[in-house]
């Protein structure tokens, strides 16, 4: 008799998701097990600092590839660590090794917070020298001071069961084990998407209602927290905490090795951290000085910088390749077809109403939703925007044209709260948005979208429109917006998605977010004409099915036109003309100034 296969509910798929990595880890702590018992005593103990390393590495891809920020003192935080067990170890303080272990992680979080505030306003080469600095500063008090207990000798005890390399080494890896888990997991929430967010745009990230300041701090404490847990794990392998343990250099080698073997992934951490262990062990055996390990890192290191591909990339590639080219039976998890094969394009996902010239009757307005008034702003001596006036009503499409240099995108900068020098008034719903940052406004309702791409390649599809929507969303809203706007599935890597393509998903998002007004800047951009129609029926459509208002700043008069019923046409920084689509479009002033004097033969 032949079994039907029957398909999986959404409950029974998340929990699957939810029990993978468990298995994964269930799978690591095993073989730990088996190696622990087949490898000769020298080499457990060089697995042990391959994981060391590897916990190292774990934090460093949070704050370097994952967060995009340059980090030279990881090893410091390591230090922290250190200083916390072998503090503890000397007081006699109760609970023993363990214990120790996580409050030196705590400790070196918190230092982290503090060493993150300088990453507020410092970017690049200059963040990179004010924690390179802190390094050295470090190391040259530890080298005056010392650890607590290293003059007196004061070796500090593994835990019973632990008491020798092997089983050390068990629990060694039962720590890695729990720190993969945690980076996991934080990694697929919030914090992990703020991290790629900021990374990749944070003016993206304020306009999406997410803290700049706090994805930064919290990739800082995560990655300090990880790196104080290396640095005690240190301490339970020699017993003793020395200071040329957690030298500059080789935070700066680190630093460089994560950048090569890309320890954002978790398994390229892992394998950074073998590299880390193996080079240098394998130029002892070759008779070859071990600093030159610090120069072939370099050498891969620079590689990775200038050709934007790191080695963990090119191992993930060439898996996946090999994977793709097998015939596998699908699966509920893998069962979201590929972009190319299954995710509508936009005029085949377009609505199945038939295109109109003029926008449909608008939805029962009330008060103005967002209020410009006399606005303006000025760059030294020119003068980009000059008594601006502009109003949106509760369900409207108002649309906002005018030639190049006209001030489009100076004033909304100004609406959304990235340039505050500006003078006027901005309300929304009646209350003024002076003194509120981007972000706040975001939150409040005010969302925007970009010329430039904004979304970041790291995340699915899914992970960020939950990230831009700020709110809980179940699958069956995410695949409805999503599916309306006619953007690929939400378990598509948004990195093999055209850029037409992903300024949808980002529409999608905001709109997910139930925000009061969405300012929708060129959203067009990298779409045919036809796509470009299509997207107007969704537009036409979308104030009334989500509830929502909204301003499009657009170059394309048929995309106005089909959406837009009032429209409003800046010129130098200045109101040309606002009102009823058919009035301003037939202004002579508006003819002339944005299409041309051949317009008006």
């Amino acid at each position: 008799m032949r079994l039907v296969d029957r398909p999986w509910t959404a409950h029974q798929v998340r929990l699957t998701r939810l029990a993978r990595p468990f298995m994964v880890a269930a799978v690591a702590i095993a073989a730990g097990l088996g190696l622990s018992a087949a490898l000769p005593g020298y080499y457990v103990y060089l697995a042990i600092s391959v994981i060391v390393a590897a916990v190292a590495l774990l934090g460093l891809g949070i704050v370097s590839g994952s967060a995009g920020m340059i980090a030279l003192c990881q090893l410091t935080f390591a230090a922290v660590g250190a200083w916390v067990v072998t503090g503890l170890n000397v007081a006699g303080a109760p609970g023993g090794f363990v214990l120790w272990l996580a409050a030196g992680g705590l400790v070196a979080g918190v230092v982290g917070l503090l060493v993150g505030l300088p990453a507020l306003r410092l970017r690049g080469v200059n963040l990179a020298v004010v924690t390179l600095g802190l390094a050295a500063a470090v190391d040259v008090a530890l080298v005056q001071v010392q650890f607590p207990g290293t003059t007196e000798g004061r070796f500090v005890d593994r835990p019973g069961p632990f008491g020798d390399d092997r089983s050390y080494f068990i629990l060694c890896v039962l720590v890695l084990a729990a720190c993969c888990l945690a980076v996991h997991f934080v990694q697929q929430g919030r914090w992990g998407s703020g991290w790629k967010s900021v990374a990749f745009s944070e003016r993206g990230t304020a306009a999406a209602g997410g803290s700049v300041s706090s994805s930064k701090l919290t990739a800082f404490a995560t990655s300090a927290t990880l790196g104080g847990i290396s640095g005690g794990l240190v301490v339970g392998q020699v017993g003793l905490a020395l200071p040329a343990s957690f030298t500059p250099i080789q935070s700066l080698a680190l630093y460089v090795l994560a950048i090569m073997a890309g320890a954002y992934l978790i398994d390229m951490a892992i394998f950074g951290a073998v590299l880390w262990v193996a080079v240098p062990e394998l130029l002892k055996r070759w008779g070859v000085p071990q600093d030159w390990g610090f120069v072939v890192f370099g050498v891969l290191g620079v590689q990775a910088l200038t050709s934007g591909t790191n080695l963990g990339m090119i191992i993930r590639t060439a898996l996946w390749r090999r994977s793709a080219s097998k015939p596998v039976a699908p699966t509920v998890s893998d069962a979201a077809p590929s972009v190319s094969d299954a995710a509508p394009s936009v005029s085949d996902a377009a609505p199945t109403s038939d295109p109109a010239p003029h926008p449909s009757p608008a939805p029962a307005r009330g008060s103005m939703v967002l209020e410009v008034d006399d606005l303006s702003m000025s760059f030294g001596h020119v003068q980009a925007l000059r008594g601006v006036q502009l109003a949106v009503p509760e369900g409207a499409v108002v649309g906002l044209i005018g030639p190049n240099g006209a001030g489009k995108s100076t004033l909304v900068d100004v609406i959304s709260g990235f340039l505050p020098r500006a003078t006027g008034t901005v309300r929304l719903d009646g209350v003024s948005m002076a003194g509120r940052s981007p972000t706040r406004r975001a939150r409040l309702g005010l969302r925007r979208t970009f010329q430039q791409d904004r979304v970041p390649p790291g995340l699915t599809v899914g992970a960020y429109v939950r990230y831009v929507a700020r709110r809980r969303l179940a699958a069956e809203d995410i695949a409805e917006v999503l599916d309306f706007f006619g953007c690929p599935p939400e378990r598509t890597r948004l990195a093999d998605v055209d850029a037409g393509r992903r300024r949808l998903v980002e529409v999608a998002g905001h709109v997910l977010a139930q925000p009061r007004i969405l300012l929708l800047d060129e959203p067009a951009a990298g779409l045919s004409h036809d796509e470009h129609l299509a997207l107007a029926q969704r537009l036409r459509q979308a104030p009334a099915r989500f509830g929502l208002s909204m301003l499009l700043i657009e170059h394309d008069l048929d995309l106005v036109r089909s959406v837009c019923d009032t429209i409003t046409v800046l010129d130098f920084g200045e109101v040309l003309a606002s009102g009823p689509q058919a009035d301003v479009l037939a202004d002579p002033a508006v003819l002339k100034a944005y299409m041309g004097e051949t317009e008006m033969l």
